[in-house]
C-alpha cells in the first residue's frame, strides 16, 4: 500500500495569514498532495513571535479545496472546553464535507500554553482530562448534538505520543490512528506499528500509523517500516518560499 502524503506545518510568523495558508492548501492540492495539517499552539517560546489559531486556519483551508484531508495535529483536550469543541469539529467536517481529522495529545507547558492561564499542567491529570473528553467528544458526535458529523461513525481520531512512552498507544488503538513524536528511525516506526497491532488485535477499523519527516528526506523507508501517512513537516519556522518549493516538488 503507498502511504498517503501531506503537509505539516506550523501557522506561525510568515504563516500566519489564514489566506496565505488557504493559498498553499490550494496549491497541494493541484498538485497531488493528500492532506494539509497544522500546529495547534496558543504561543510558541522564541524565536516564534506570531501565532494563528489553526481552527480559524483551517476554515480557510476547508472552503478553499475540495479533495485534501484537513486537521489540526495536536489539539490538546485539557485545555478545551469539550463542548465548544464539538460544535467546531463538526462544523468544520460539514465545512469541508468530510474531510476532517482530529488530531489529539496532552501538550505540554513548555511553551506556557496552560499554567499561565489556569489550565492544568501536571501530565497525569492532563491524560485524564484527554480520555475523559475524548469519550465526551465521541458521545457528543453521536447524537448528543446536532447536526451529527458527516464521516460516519465518527470523525477520526489520531492520537499523539512522544518516543519512547508506551501509554499512549494503548490509547490510539481505541481510535483511528497514532502519530508519534521525535522518533529517532524509522525502525522505532516498525516497533510502534507491532505494539499496536497486537493491542488491535480482532479489530477491522481502518487505523492510520503517521510519520514525520523533513522536506529532504525519502518517505519511502518510512512507508517501508509500516506508515500509512507520511508528512513533509518544516519545524518552528516555517518559510513560505520553502514550503512553497516543497509542495512544488511534488508528493512523489
Amino acid at each position: 500500500m503507498t502511504a498517503k502524503r501531506g503537509i505539516f506545518v506550523a501557522p506561525f510568523d510568515e504563516l500566519v495569514d489564514p489566506r496565505t495558508l488557504a493559498e498553499l492548501a490550494a496549491q497541494a492540492e493541484g498538485l497531488g498532495w493528500d492532506g494539509f495539517f497544522l500546529w495547534d499552539h496558543i504561543r510558541y517560546r522564541p524565536p516564534t513571535e506570531a501565532v494563528a489559531d489553526p481552527w480559524i486556519a483551517l476554515t480557510a483551508i476547508a472552503l478553499a479545496t475540495d479533495r485534501l484531508r484537513i486537521g489540526p495535529l495536536v489539539t490538546p483536550l485539557a485545555r478545551r472546553r469539550v463542548q465548544k469543541l464539538a460544535r467546531e469539529t463538526v462544523t468544520l467536517d460539514h465545512a469541508s464535507r468530510g474531510r476532517l481529522t482530529l488530531g489529539v495529545g496532552l501538550g505540554g507547558d513548555r511553551n506556557g500554553e496552560f499554567g499561565p492561564f489556569g489550565d492544568p499542567v501536571e501530565p497525569r491529570e492532563r491524560a485524564r482530562l484527554l480520555d475523559q473528553g475524548l469519550d465526551e467528544l465521541n458521545a457528543y458526535w453521536d447524537g448528543e448534538f446536532k447536526p451529527l458529523p458527516i464521516q460516519r461513525p465518527r470523525i477520526p481520531i489520531w492520537v499523539a505520543g512522544r518516543w519512547p512512552h508506551r501509554r499512549p498507544l494503548r490509547r490510539a488503538a481505541r481510535w483511528e490512528g497514532f502519530f508519534p513524536i521525535d522518533l529517532t528511525s524509522p525502525d522505532d516506526l516498525g516497533v510502534f506499528g507491532g505494539e499496536l497491532a497486537d493491542l488491535r488485535a480482532g479489530q477491522s477499523n481502518p487505523f492510520d500509523l503517521i510519520a514525520e519527516i523533513s522536506a529532504r528526506d525519502d518517505a519511502g523507508p518510512w512507508e517501508e517500516a509500516g506508515a500509512t501517512w507520511v508528512l513533509t513537516s518544516f519545524g518552528q519556522q516555517p518559510r513560505l518560499r520553502a514550503v512553497s518549493e516543497a509542495i512544488e516538488a511534488g508528493p512523489a
